[in-house]
């Protein structure tokens, strides 16, 4: 089974990586720079999407968003060009599962089967195989695609029906951006009041308020260290995503859009290609501390 990918930037790049560790690879992106760095370590690089679809069995694709998937797909030189009955193409992107589902349909008419399979856990996550997988599509496809997934992690889960994986993708995302917040607001007000990081970081991490934020940002904060570089812009987009997603469900996202609005005036303060661990110095700026010791 020849296996392609398409998107090799931060976390697309870790996880063909990870497939290229266990076999052939075949790849694409509009980033000339990017194509030449994945043939420099043993990838063969596809002269464009189509030619990758006519060349391989599946087609894996981590994208920023919905709309450059359906471009990827269905564009000039798209993999529609090259895709036959029984292929397969597997959307590792965070992105809008309504349409998603659009594309599987059409997808299907051609006879080609199509899963939604967004990781979460960051790019060092994909790079060491710890990336968590959320899967959704029809059952066969999934099984089809398992020993594919196993090649990039053990940490994958079918969720349902196509779509699934990303409806996933978009609440956990809201939910770790509620933490973060939540956390940053939280050990500003036990700055304010003499508390300090050290004690912070083995407390909050004893307790009940322990969560991935709490785990690894808060020490790196502490301590002036990088985090993992992430969008802003892309968790705001997710953000939007799970909001609307909310309201066409009829559920409530009280705690989800107060955290979009805050996501949305760091961007329109820091810019959008800011990292998202920036938004901690909006946070020590409105609270007059500094989270550095």
């Amino acid at each position: 089974m020849k296996l392609g990918y398409i998107g090799l930037g931060a976390m697309g790049g870790a996880l063909a990586r990870r497939l290229m560790e266990s076999g052939p690879l075949t790849v694409f992106d509009l980033n000339p720079e990017l194509c030449a760095g994945f043939a420099a370590e043993g990838a063969e690089v596809a002269e464009s999407a189509a030619a990758m679809a006519r060349a391989c069995d599946m087609v894996l694709l981590c994208l920023p968003r919905s709309a450059n998937v359906r471009a990827a797909i269905f564009g000039p030189d798209g993999l529609a060009e090259g895709l036959t009955p029984g292929k397969l193409v597997i959307d590792q992107t965070s992105g809008d599962p309504s349409e998603t589902r659009k594309l599987a349909a059409e997808l299907a008419e051609r006879g080609v089967g199509m899963l939604d399979a967004p990781v979460s856990g960051g790019a060092k996550g994909a790079a060491a195989g710890t990336i968590a997988m959320m899967i959704g599509g029809a059952e066969e496809s999934y099984a089809r695609a398992v020993p594919v997934f196993d090649r990039i992690g053990p940490n994958h889960t079918f969720c349902g029906p196509i779509g699934s994986g990303q409806v996933l993708k978009l609440v956990n995302n809201t939910i770790s951006t509620c933490n973060r917040f939540a956390l940053l607001e939280g050990v500003a007000v036990g700055v304010k009041n003499g508390i300090t990081m050290e004690t912070m970081v083995e407390v909050l991490n004893a307790g009940g308020a322990r969560s991935k934020s709490s785990e690894t940002m808060l020490p790196a904060l502490a301590r002036g260290l990088p985090q993992p570089q992430f969008a802003l812009a892309l968790m705001l987009k997710d953000l939007n995503l799970a909001t609307q997603l909310a309201m066409d469900s009829g559920a409530p996202l009280q705690f989800g859009q107060l955290a979009r609005g805050m996501l949305q005036a760091a961007s329109n303060e820091l810019g959008p290609e800011a990292n998202i661990d920036e938004i901690s110095k909006l946070v020590e700026a409105q609270a007059g501390v500094l989270f550095r010791e």
